[in-house]
This record gives structure tokens, sequence and C-alpha cells, in this order.
């Protein structure tokens, strides 16, 4: 795939990036106009990242998934996960379709002000807000 440089740099600055922060990058997916990867650490931190050509920054995602069965657990929670979400300065977006119910949490960081200290603090604070969301969903971490 031929990306613009601009493209191509951006790509390459954000995994040198995740890499020198200790990230495995996963499952990447790439077109003319976007990339998108998988990231995981030994903290077990897990999300994705995407870039696209039009867009002026990096986007960070995890998506927490709800069978419809759980529609009031979810419906209940809601508030307080959006306002968890908020305070950790990310945003989320919500899609129901006929089989699942997926909250998605998001956090942005400018190309300009990206380098290695803000992505680290990013990415702690995104953690944090993951880590939150999952007390108010009341989600058991199992140790494997």
């Amino acid at each position: 795939m031929k990306y613009s440089k601009i493209m191509a740099e951006r790509i390459r600055r954000v995994e040198v990036l995740f890499k020198e922060l200790g990230y495995t990058i996963l499952d990447t997916e790439q077109s003319a106009e976007s990339y998108s990867a998988g990231f995981e650490n030994s903290e077990g931190l897990q999300g994705g990242f995407f870039i696209d050509r039009s867009s002026r920054f990096l986007e960070i995602a995890y998506s927490f998934s709800f069978s419809l069965s759980m529609y009031e657990f979810f419906k209940v929670r809601l508030e307080e996960m959006l306002t968890t979400t908020y305070e950790y300065g990310c945003y989320s977006n919500i899609q129901l379709s006929r089989r699942d119910i997926s909250f998605s949490v998001f956090a942005k960081i400018y190309y300009s002000g990206l380098n290695y200290y803000s992505l680290k603090d990013n990415l702690r604070d995104f953690q944090h807000c993951i880590k939150a969301l999952t007390e108010v969903l009341e989600i058991v971490e199992r140790e494997i």
C-alpha cells in the first residue's frame, strides 16, 4: 500500500512511540485513506488506534459489548458511564444493533503535540478511564 509521505510518517511515528512505551502492535489494517491497529501492554491494557489521512489527530479506542438481554443493566449504568468517560477527558459512542449494544470510549491526541510524554500521559488517563468503567459495570477481572 502506497501512502502519502505525511501518512507514512504518522504511521511510523505512532508505531515507534507505542513500542517505546512497551506496547505490542497487533492486527494492523490499512487502506489508502486509513490505518488501524490493536495494541496491548504487559499490564493487560488493550485497545486500538486509528490514523485517518484527513484527520489531524490520533484516535485511541476501547469498546465494551453487551448482549441485548443486558439492556436494563446498561440503561441503569449509562449516566455514570458517561460521567466517568467525561471525567477522564474521553468521549464515547453507543451503537445499538439487532445483536448487541456497543459502548466505545475514545481519546484523541493532535499530531502536532504527539510525543513520548503526551502519548504516555494520554494512555495513562485512558487506562484509568477503562478501569473506572469496569468498576461501574461490575466487570470482574480473572487471573489466568
